[in-house]
């Protein structure tokens, strides 16, 4: 992990001990609701060590970063984002985001001309949070943490089906989420509830993207993450069997090799308008 100062106040971002080259790609990856940046373990550590700089911040009010208010909109978090970009000095740089992180990396692309590709799990247009989860969050932590988890990952994963041997990947995540601040989790879903500038900002984006939604997701199904890809003027579609609503830790390695093709084509553009 390093400590990176925004607007004045240090918050943490995972580099997988891999320093800072000028010559490589960069990509931002953005976690969800009540996580932190280990959500990211397989995916980040995989593009550090083959050619890019993965960057995994623990967004204000998560994880390393807890001491910091959490956005109370996902407006006011991609605003931190481009003044995180700013602190970093990175000219452009492609973002992953998944659920929260996705709407953040959507509302930043559209800002921000540095954002030159993107990629989106479990992510829609709109993702309105259900009534029952919205007032769990608020009063109830453990409560919330049961519904995610349960709503959260497809029913084979649910059941014990496992990418790596002895791991219990509901069990994982709600531990995450019961570590987060007080507080912090409602934050989060309320933000993504109250926003409603998916399809603008969809719209106005001209940088390639990749929607990755998970064939068996109840919170964001496939057909929204679809309708999101046809939004975006390059979007790209993948649906990815066996997975839920956490695709990055339910079928790592899928996910790892989409990012690697997306970004791979993305290059080989680049190279060929030089």
């Amino acid at each position: 992990m390093r400590r990176v100062a925004v607007s004045g106040r240090e918050v943490a971002v995972c580099d997988w001990g891999r320093p800072f080259d000028p010559g490589r790609p960069n990509v931002l990856l953005l976690h969800g609701a009540g996580m932190d940046h280990t959500v990211w373990a397989v995916q980040g550590r995989a593009l550090a060590f083959h050619g890019f700089n993965a960057l995994a911040p623990d967004l204000p009010g998560h994880g390393a970063s807890a001491d910091l208010p959490p956005a109370t909109s996902i407006e006011e978090g991609a605003g931190w984002i481009v003044a995180l970009l700013d602190a970093l000095r990175i000219p452009e740089i492609v973002l992953v985001g998944h659920s929260m992180g996705a709407l953040l990396a959507l509302e930043t692309a559209a800002r921000d001309r540095r954002v030159t590709g993107l990629a989106l799990l479990g992510a829609a247009l709109r993702m309105p949070v259900h009534p029952d989860l919205l007032e769990a969050a608020r009063n109830d932590l453990p409560r919330a943490a049961a519904l995610i988890t349960d709503w959260g990952f497809a029913p084979a994963t649910a059941l014990g089906a496992q990418p790596v041997p002895g791991g219990w990947m509901p069990g994982a995540a709600t531990a995450l989420l019961l570590r987060s601040r007080p507080g912090v989790l409602a934050t989060d879903l309320a933000a993504c509830d109250a926003y409603r500038r998916g399809e603008e900002a969809a719209r106005a984006i001209t940088a390639p993207a990749l929607v990755l939604s998970g064939a068996g997701d109840r919170m964001t199904p496939a057909r929204a993450g679809a309708e999101l890809a046809r939004t975006l003027p390059r979007g790209h579609f993948r649906r990815l069997p066996g997975a839920g609503h956490m695709p990055m830790i339910e079928r790592p390695r899928e996910v790892l090799a989409e990012l690697r093709e997306f970004l791979a084509r993305r290059e080989a553009r680049r190279a060929g308008a030089a």
